[in-house]
């Protein structure tokens, strides 16, 4: 999926301006790194919203179309209004062709229902990690990296070590000995996994 941002360069700057902006319907943002100077953005807010709610927009390799140029950016980071839920600020950074990347790539769990652990052991599938921080060239990025459960039964769990990854793709955890667990199937007791049981305090009897 080709994903790309159309831009102008932002020449007012400060709180006052970015707030203008907000209100003329456009996203204050800025890019940086690759070598090149940081530049300040303005992005329409209704284009970049439509992209911005895939979840793709959040972990593949982008195009940012500043000026006539294309170049090939990650999100980086980005705010949102704590009431209406709009986006405030957006950061990109260049990315070269020829320099690994650190990125979080979400997780697609499938076959979760016909797990034998799940279908005949009365389990439920509890997710550990949804996204994982992968290393990798641009060009190989993954859009998601799919987690088979087909084969758990219950008690038994699914780690980074066990997941098929892409050629040239791998997990920044395992490199530093970190092999935790994604996925497992949990036993239940009555109508509730027994993790979560064990996670929720005790109540504290009223005075």
């Amino acid at each position: 999926m080709s994903i790309e941002i159309n831009a102008v360069i932002r020449d007012l700057k400060g709180t006052g301006a970015s707030r203008r902006l907000r209100r003329a319907g456009t996203v204050p943002g800025v890019v940086y790194g690759g070598g090149k100077e940081a530049l300040s953005l303005e992005i329409n807010y209704k284009e970049l919203f439509l992209q911005f709610r895939h979840e793709a927009f959040h972990a593949s390799v982008l195009t940012l179309v500043l000026g006539g140029k294309k170049e090939n950016v990650l999100l980086r980071d980005f705010q949102m209004h704590p009431v209406r839920n709009t986006i405030q600020h957006i950061d990109f950074q260049r990315v070269s062709a020829t320099e690994k990347i650190h990125v979080k790539v979400p997780f697609h769990f499938v076959n979760g229902d016909v797990a034998p652990g799940v279908k005949t052991g009365g389990g439920i599938v509890a997710h550990v990690l949804t996204e994982a921080d992968v290393s990798c060239l641009a060009k190989d990025l993954p859009e998601f990296i799919e987690v088979d459960l087909a084969s758990l039964e219950i008690g038994q769990s699914v780690h980074l070590s066990q997941i098929k990854l892409p050629k040239g793709v791998s997990f920044v955890q395992l490199a530093h000995n970190n092999d935790t667990a994604v996925a497992s199937i949990a036993k239940t007791r009555g109508g509730v996994s027994e993790a979560a049981d064990e996670a929720t305090p005790e109540a504290t009897p009223e005075a």
